[in-house]
């Protein structure tokens, strides 16, 4: 279901996407078109071809009064279940074309692939029930702006697991939880003063299950300025939803700054950052940080806030092995919001397969006032540029789930809080960190913090036994800096017990 977060948020995607060649851009043929054969390098094929010929932006020929809508217009139209593709059939799966409108006026052809052969699925009124919207008794044939996955149960009515829709922007969920943090296909110049480019999907191709089969392949071909791909997303929904997605990139043009795996959230305000301290709400965040596993085995933990001024961070890394933002806050009394119950949301992590080289994992934090913005962006980015004509091949694992399937050996940290001390310009900060070492922890256990620049003036640990935690709180003394980068982490016999803990602190 498309809230008003969601519609916010993916209206303001779609209204600056860099649009398809205006070749793949007409709705789907009718009924009755013949099929085209198709296999596993067809979509790599498309791409390829594509990335020769000038990038040509197709007109917005969305008629009113879908060129127009409100979120409510919008979200009432809706596909009929009778409809959905693969309804009544006994599959595991259930998928629901979603209607052109609004921002989403950029056409997605839907392809279903059964038998070696893809066939475009025709765009139908009668398929629709459009709400309380009256649509012109004659419509043209519109088309689609993307896809909904449904998961077919046993005991009540097929439940979202995931979407495609708005410029290449899809997102999944876990078993019970709500739609939070959204992935991306590709970023391109993220944060740069020049302005970001968003790719979009044009064409999408849905291969038919087996029947009961638990997994769903879908392909999608990316096209912008910039760059064309090939993309393949296999999805296992679940208590954990797996996405394990393949691409091929086709660089138009050098890419310097690229974003590969790229994933967004929402950051208002919390424990770090409490800005909006006249919100009845505790604290408003899909997302409490950005948790890695670098390439030389080190844990890191970076809480994310909304900031002041735009942050961007770069963690430089060799072939990582996992990132991601992950929500681990999971008590609805830390947040009060009975509408949106961000304690409920996806943590999203990947897992690249194969080497990914040098680069880094960078984090990009935006100013936002509105919790309809994604403000929070990660992504890894290749410190080799990507050569114009060149074939780029890359794979890897996105899991969305409630808590990490192989978290942190070590004890990780469950709360952060800062707040200043006095009339002084100096800041206190409390890390808390839980884990079975803290039941009976060493002797010799000891905070390790450091600021650069600036000057830790004060440490003091506090443990918890029976809870298995310990609190480290410390001050910080800025002087007249800007900005100071922290580090902590608890460590005995010359080794870390925690996942090391970072953050920005910065005057603006």
């Amino acid at each position: 279901m498309l809230d008003r977060r969601d519609f916010l948020r993916l209206s303001a995607a779609g209204a600056s996407l860099v649009t398809p060649a205006a070749t793949l851009a007409q709705p789907a043929p009718p009924p009755g078109v013949e099929p085209a054969r198709f296999g596993a390098a067809t979509v790599r094929d498309i791409a390829r071809e594509l990335s020769r010929k000038p990038y040509a932006a197709p007109a917005n020929d969305l008629p009113a009064p879908f060129n127009n809508l409100a979120y409510d217009q919008y979200v009432g139209i809706r596909m009929r279940p009778e409809a959905a593709l693969w309804a009544g059939e006994g599959l595991a799966f259930v998928v629901e074309p979603l209607h052109r409108g609004a921002a989403f006026w950029q056409t997605t052809t839907v392809h279903v692939v059964e038998n070696g052969l893809a066939r475009p699925l025709g765009y139908d009124p009668a398929a629709f029930d459009f709400g309380r919207l009256t649509p012109p008794a004659r419509l043209p044939a519109l088309g689609f702006s993307g896809l909904r996955i449904l998961r077919v149960r046993q005991d009540g009515p097929p439940v979202e697991t995931a979407l495609f829709q708005g410029a290449s922007t899809f997102r999944a969920v876990a078993r019970g939880q709500n739609s939070g943090v959204m992935a991306r296909a590709l970023a391109i110049a993220t944060a740069e003063p020049k302005g970001e480019q968003f790719p979009y999907f044009p064409a999408l191709w849905i291969e038919r299950p087996a029947a009961a089969a638990p997994a769903l392949t879908l392909h999608a071909l990316l096209d912008s300025e910039s760059v064309t791909g090939a993309y393949r997303f296999t999805l296992r929904p679940g208590d954990a939803t797996v996405v394990d997605v393949e691409a091929t990139l086709f660089p138009r043009v050098a890419l310097d700054h690229v974003g590969l795996a790229p994933m967004q959230a929402t950051s208002l305000f919390g424990p770090l950052d409490r800005r909006r301290a006249d919100d009845p709400r505790a604290a408003v965040y899909e997302v409490s940080g950005l948790q890695m596993e670098t390439g030389a085995g080190e844990y890191v933990w970076r809480p994310v806030s909304n900031r002041e001024s735009l942050q961007i961070s770069s963690f430089v890394d060799q072939n990582p092995k996992r990132f991601g933002l992950v929500q681990r806050e999971r008590d609805f009394d830390r947040f009060f919001d009975d509408d949106q119950h961000w304690e409920l949301r996806p943590t999203l992590l990947v897992e690249p397969i194969g080497e990914w080289g040098a680069g880094g994992v960078q984090l990009v934090e935006i100013p936002a006032d509105s919790e309809a913005n994604d403000n929070v962006i990660a992504y890894w980015r290749p410190k080799a540029p990507l050569a114009a004509g060149a074939e780029i091949a890359l794979a890897y694992r996105q899991i969305w789930c409630w808590d990490p399937p192989e978290p942190p050996p070590l004890a990780i940290a469950t709360l952060s809080r800062s707040g200043r001390i006095g009339a002084t310009r100096r800041r206190r900060f409390i890390v808390e960190f839980t884990g079975p070492v803290f039941a009976d922890p060493p002797a010799d256990l000891r905070a390790d913090v450091t600021a650069q620049p600036g000057a830790i003036t004060l440490v003091r640990t506090f443990l918890a036994r029976e809870r298995k935690r310990m609190r480290v709180v410390f001050d910080l003394d800025p002087a007249q800096l800007p900005a100071c980068e922290l580090r902590l982490v608890l460590v005995a016999g010359g080794k870390p017990l925690t996942e090391t803990w970072l953050y920005r602190w910065t005057t603006q």
